[in-house]
């Protein structure tokens, strides 16, 4: 099985540098990867506003984009469709075109995650879509994951700057002693803002996706 991972820029459009834009998002990329390289096949630009991965498991992939939500500015934000099956490519001459039924499924999961921001779900940054063909226990999974996307995206999505890089260095395993020096803050003001930003349920999901998966 393989996770096909779509990101796409939120609000391309209306960026007042794209280029610098384009330039912070690959740069956080990087860094999210050197902390955490489980991507099959690393995160790259593709075209437009575009950006393609694939993973070896859903666990690797939905840490994975967790880590990269956290990090990434306020200014800069990417939804992402996350379609299972198998990936490749149009043909060995053509290396960089993707293709196969996870690339098909990940689009629909963007187009659904588009849906659902512009109706009742503003916040929705992340959705997975399946065959429609697995077995029981493998359908259950999807819905489950979707259910706690929708509840994840909701907490990272109304926490501030700042409580996002917390919470993405609680998640790495920075104690609040090292984020407070880092913020020029208490020790004492981290631990309330981790606590009052929904961080402890963000944390204790990153920890469940990891050990589900290694």
């Amino acid at each position: 099985m393989s996770i096909a991972v779509i990101a796409d820029i939120v609000g391309s459009r209306r960026l007042s540098d794209r280029d610098r834009s384009q330039a912070t998002i690959e740069s956080v990329i990087r860094a999210v990867d050197t902390e955490l390289p489980v991507a099959r096949t690393g995160m790259r630009a593709t075209f437009a506003d575009e950006f393609q991965a694939v993973f070896a498991s859903l666990e690797d992939a939905l840490a994975w984009v967790l880590l990269l939500q956290l990090a990434l500015p306020e200014s800069e934000q990417l939804r992402f469709g996350l379609g299972i099956g198998e990936v490749g490519t149009v043909d060995s001459a053509s290396p960089d075109i993707a293709d196969g039924p996870g690339w098909w499924r990940a689009r629909d999961a963007i187009e659904e995650v588009h849906s659902l921001a512009e109706r009742a779900v503003p916040r929705a940054r992340t959705r997975i879509v399946g065959s429609g063909e697995e077995d029981d226990a493998m359908t259950d999974r999807i819905r489950m994951a979707n259910a706690y996307l929708l509840a994840r995206d909701e907490i990272v999505g109304a926490m501030s700057e700042r409580a996002r890089r917390l919470t993405y260095g609680r998640c790495l395993g920075r104690t609040q002693r090292a984020l407070a020096a880092d913020e020029g803050i208490t020790q004492s003001a981290v631990s309330q803002l981790l606590a009052s930003s929904g961080a402890p349920a963000i944390l204790a999901g990153y920890a469940a996706l990891n050990g589900g998966s290694r």
